[in-house]
């Protein structure tokens, strides 16, 4: 006895392309399509009845998603605009190299500190530090 043909709904059709654009594997939209028995359909009976879904799929949805990105980087949303100028204008950040030299362009020079050194430094430090913390606090414009 032979099985009837399949043949895809409408709404079948819709899912298939909606996960496809998702990017859910293959074997995994078989399992959500089901025949007439009410079994999963195989892959080869997907990709028989449902290629243009599955090719159209993934376009629509980077479709979709290019348009709203456009939409906010246009709106000055600096992230989106950021990503959208290094994704689509091949915009990147270079490091930049920086050299230290010593005098004259020469090797750096330094010489090792002991601890009492350090710590003095250190001392000093956190005493301009308080000294510029403990004057009255003054608003945005240096008014008091």
């Amino acid at each position: 006895m032979a099985y009837p043909p399949f043949e895809p709904t409408t709404s079948q059709r819709r899912l298939v392309k909606e996960l496809a654009g998702f990017g859910i594997p293959q074997p995994d939209i078989c399992t959500l399509v089901t025949d007439a028995r009410g079994k999963p359909i195989c892959d080869r009976t997907l990709r028989k009845y449902f290629a243009r879904e599955l090719a159209q799929g993934e376009v629509s949805a980077n479709s979709r998603v290019a348009q709203s990105l456009l939409k906010k980087a246009t709106v000055g949303d600096t992230i989106a605009a950021i990503f959208w100028l290094k994704c689509r204008a091949r915009w990147k950040e270079t490091a930049q190299a920086v050299e230290l030299t010593g005098a004259g362009g020469g090797p750096l020079r330094y010489r090792e500190k002991t601890d009492a050194e350090l710590e003095a430094i250190v001392a000093r430090a956190r005493g301009r530090r308080s000294q510029r913390t403990a004057g009255p606090l003054k608003g945005p414009r240096g008014h008091s």
